[in-house]
Formats: structure tokens, C-alpha cells, sequence
């Protein structure tokens, strides 16, 4: 996975927001989060990317966060262009 921000519609690179939550998450775990991607991280974190302007998906993804019982770490907001840290 690259830290490089998905194109928005008129190819701009698009802020989003990442969701860490502890442990490496399964692939069955990962499925509950559509529209996400991932990427299991050295300091035991899984690290969930969502298109910034999609507040619905942001909302449902801390809603499945809860749901499943995983302990959330963090939530940020990038803006476009900016990279995230490992």
C-alpha cells in the first residue's frame, strides 16, 4: 500500500482520514470495512483510509469500529498531498 492520496473526480489527490485501531486485522475483519483500504503497521496498529469528503462512510467505519469491539487508537484527517507516517 502507498501513502500517496486516491484522485478525487477531476484527478486532484483528495484528503481522507485514517482510523488506527490496535492489532493486525484479518481479512474477515477487514471485509466489514467497505470502501476502506488497509495496511498493518510495525507498531501492532491497523491502519483504515477513507476518502475525507465521504463523512457517511467515516461515521459507519467508527460505528463498525465500535460494533466489532475493536480498541480505536486514533482518527485523523490528512490533508491532500500530505503522506502519512508509519
Amino acid at each position: 500500500m502507498t501513502d500517496t492520496p486516491h484522485p478525487s473526480a477531476d484527478g486532484a489527490p483528495e484528503a481522507r482520514y485514517e482510523i488506527r485501531v490496535e492489532g493486525h486485522l484479518g481479512d474477515s475483519l477487514l471485509a466489514a470495512f467497505a470502501g476502506a483500504t488497509s495496511e498493518c503497521r510495525a507498531d501492532g496498529t491497523t491502519a483504515l483510509r477513507l476518502p475525507a469528503g465521504d463523512q457517511a462512510a467515516l461515521h459507519a467505519a467508527l460505528r463498525t469500529v465500535r460494533d466489532l469491539g475493536l480498541t480505536l487508537r486514533c482518527v485523523a484527517r490528512y490533508p491532500p498531498g500530505r503522506p502519512t507516517t508509519p
